[in-house]
């Protein structure tokens, strides 16, 4: 069996590596600069590799070192995130939900005081989950998604459907002189990452030919994409929902008096495992109601 080095001198060897000081690392740890250094001794002996570089009083990471730091560090997150989950296992009434970051900001992040003040009792945890995962990895005990409602091991409940509009800053559309759909062949189009089908899809049904419809400058997230086109970057398809306030504060524009229905909604995603937890089926029934008055 092949020796393993201990979590000890794995945080000290991380801490070190991060500050490029034993003294730095010692305070950080809450041990002496001599047993920190022992510890990266021990470390560095294990591999039969030198781990830092001593360049006058100054430690200097090795290539090896950055290499095996690559492969630390997420163990040392994970290692930390499992036990934080473990330890908050005894709390019966945490509610891990895995969210779309947009949706959740501007849609649910609103609406969610409603239900904390009808269920005080529950905490309710935010995660970041843009692609389907599974649950029985995942501690999630609910998802936001975004999508069609095929979801393995778990049932989908239809939240809204999403209506798309183009819009700009009103500064663009005039130095642009945009007046009809025809005239975007000629502007930036923005693109989110996830959807690069959306402008392709918008002059087919407009019966415009665009000859690069994929071309221009990419954003990982609506809300990313809201702010360029706040500060006349170029025109963008983006959800109704996310941009009403700044339609109605006038700090971006609609252009055209048209919207397209996309083909895939917002559902909750609820595991099977999960289904009979008394906080799941109350945040369920809550966030449907809402998604209902909208």
């Amino acid at each position: 069996m092949i020796p393993m080095p201990s979590v000890a001198c794995l945080q000290a060897f991380e801490s070190v590596a991060r500050h490029g000081s034993v003294t730095r690392s010692s305070q950080e740890l809450n041990l002496t600069q001599s047993a920190v250094s022992r510890q990266i001794r021990q470390l560095e002996s294990l591999l039969d590799i030198s781990l830092f570089d001593r360049i006058r009083k100054r430690l200097e990471i090795t290539d090896a070192g950055r290499l095996y730091l690559n492969d630390v560090r997420p163990i040392l997150t994970g290692l930390e995130d499992a036990t934080n989950r473990v330890m908050a296992c005894g709390d019966t009434n945490l509610l891990n939900l895995a969210v779309l970051p947009t949706f959740a900001t501007h849609w649910l992040m609103p609406r969610l005081n409603r239900f904390l003040q009808k269920h005080p009792d529950v905490t309710v945890n935010f995660a970041s989950k843009l692609v389907p995962f599974d649950f029985r990895v995942e501690p999630f005990d609910a998802s936001i998604h975004y999508g069609l409602p095929n979801w393995p091991g778990a049932t989908s409940h239809h939240l809204l459907d999403e209506d798309t509009v183009l819009v700009c800053s009103a500064l663009f559309k005039k130095t642009q002189r945009i007046k009809r759909m025809s005239d975007l062949v000629r502007v930036r189009l923005l693109h989110q990452t996830t959807r690069p089908e959306a402008w392709a899809e918008w002059f087919d049904k407009a019966g415009i030919n665009k000859a690069h419809p994929l071309c221009g400058p990419r954003f990982e997230q609506f809300s990313m994409m809201a702010q360029a086109v706040a500060c006349h970057l170029g025109v963008a398809i983006l959800p109704r929902f996310l941009v009403e306030n700044q339609l109605a504060a006038g700090t971006i524009v609609q252009l055209f008096n048209q919207s397209v229905r996309s083909k895939n909604s917002y559902y909750l995603v609820v595991p099977e495992a999960k289904a009979s937890s008394s906080h799941v089926s109350a945040f369920a029934r809550w966030i449907l109601t809402e998604a209902k008055a909208e």
